[in-house]
């Protein structure tokens, strides 16, 4: 599951590349938009919808049927041409886009029943989509010119149908007691603790997707060219790969304390506030690349402690759905952040930034109080 989280990433160049491929079309700029709003919708969506499917059908079949329509969709996207097409196109490729995210939390709760086994491998996890990530800037950047923005599509398209062949072979099926009825979904919706632990999830992750949405507005209107947007996405993947080994082993063993890691989740959220919010001050790339590579222990530390909470919350009848309604944390913090980096932008100034920035990331910070004290008072929680 590892291997395959990582080849799915590095290979995922659907997302990244899509305004390029946009561009190329000379779309004007409110269709493109738009296209763009529809794939991000999808995302959201996505993630509800295969967290749902993985408690209902099972995790085999609803990983296999994702990187499918994937392996499908991808394609229908690179050749798409009339602005219909594009939107009907980024919508259904987006619903599965990220589609492995909550059905790898939940395969991996169902199979390692430690939590310190667990936070090891969500580590693991967040270390193999970050080094997936360097590998799509690298080879998507080499690629793009020579063979063609649509080559790069349906080669992402390629790796997910490896991927549904080898979840065919690899994940094992359900056992005929394992598929729940709808009371356990229907109660992730109303639980506190989810949506607490959803609130500050979100908050603390706007500061992550800052470093793709916020951080090359502010640098366009420094003058630094695009390159040095991309050694800022060096820096931020350098450093993940660095102290990811040296914070895993750390987390591991807090893993194995009684009590959820919200402490280290609020922590986190200080840490990207300040790191991501001191991006606000810079004005040269290596002001920028800092701030960036300060950041990155609170992401790490944000991915690991948050997954620690979902798993000893969610009951073991409905892993699928609490780990899909977490996992729109991250679609939604993506459309978030440019919408407050540019309100901050036109009103402030870079400034400004920084303070939203930071104020974003001590927000969620501080939603981690009630939520120690909802955690401390729900035995099951705390078990």
């Amino acid at each position: 599951m590892l291997i395959g989280t990582f080849a799915v990433r590095a290979a995922g160049f659907v997302y990244p590349y899509l305004p390029y491929r946009l561009a190329e079309l000379h779309l004007d700029t409110a269709t493109a938009s738009t296209v763009l709003a529809l794939w991000g919708a999808g995302w959201f969506s996505g993630q509800l919808l295969c967290g749902w499917l993985a408690d209902r059908i099972g995790r085999r079949a609803t990983l296999v049927s994702a990187m499918t329509a994937a392996a499908a969709g991808f394609p229908l996207l690179a050749e798409a041409r009339t602005p219909l097409a594009l939107g009907a196109a980024a919508a259904a490729s987006g619903l599965v886009y990220d589609a492995p995210r909550p059905i790898v939390s939940a395969v991996v709760a169902d199979t390692v029943p430690d939590e310190p086994g667990r936070a090891r491998i969500t580590g693991w996890r967040h270390f193999a989509v970050n080094l997936g990530a360097a590998t799509t800037g690298l080879v998507g950047g080499a690629l793009a010119e020579p063979v063609g923005i649509p080559v790069l599509f349906w080669c992402n398209a390629l790796v997910c149908a490896t991927f549904a062949v080898v979840a065919l072979r690899v994940v094992p099926p359900p056992s005929p007691g394992q598929t729940p009825g709808n009371r356990g979904q229907r109660e992730a919706f109303t639980n506190p603790l989810l949506w607490l632990l959803w609130l500050a999830s979100l908050l603390i992750l706007i500061p992550v997707a800052a470093l793709f949405s916020i951080l090359p507005m502010m640098m366009a209107q420094d003058g630094l060219p695009p390159t040095a947007y991309g050694w800022t996405q060096v820096a931020s993947a350098a450093a993940v790969i660095g102290l990811s080994p040296l914070l895993n082993p750390w987390l591991v063993r807090r893993a194995r304390r009684s009590t959820p890691m919200v402490g280290l989740l609020g922590t986190s959220g200080i840490i990207l506030g300040a790191g991501m919010g001191s991006a606000g001050l810079a004005s040269s790339t290596v002001g920028y690349g800092a701030a960036a590579v300060l950041a990155v222990p609170g992401e790490i530390l944000a991915f690991v402690a948050a997954t620690d909470v979902l798993n000893r919350i969610a009951p073991p009848s409905s892993r699928g759905v609490y780990a899909g309604i977490w996992g729109t944390t991250l679609a939604a913090a993506v459309l978030c952040a440019p919408a407050l980096g540019g309100w901050a932008l036109a009103f402030g100034g870079h400034h400004l930034v920084a303070l939203a920035t930071l104020m974003t990331g001590l927000l969620g910070a501080a939603l981690c109080l009630p939520l120690a004290a909802l955690l401390h008072r729900t035995p099951r929680a705390s078990a």
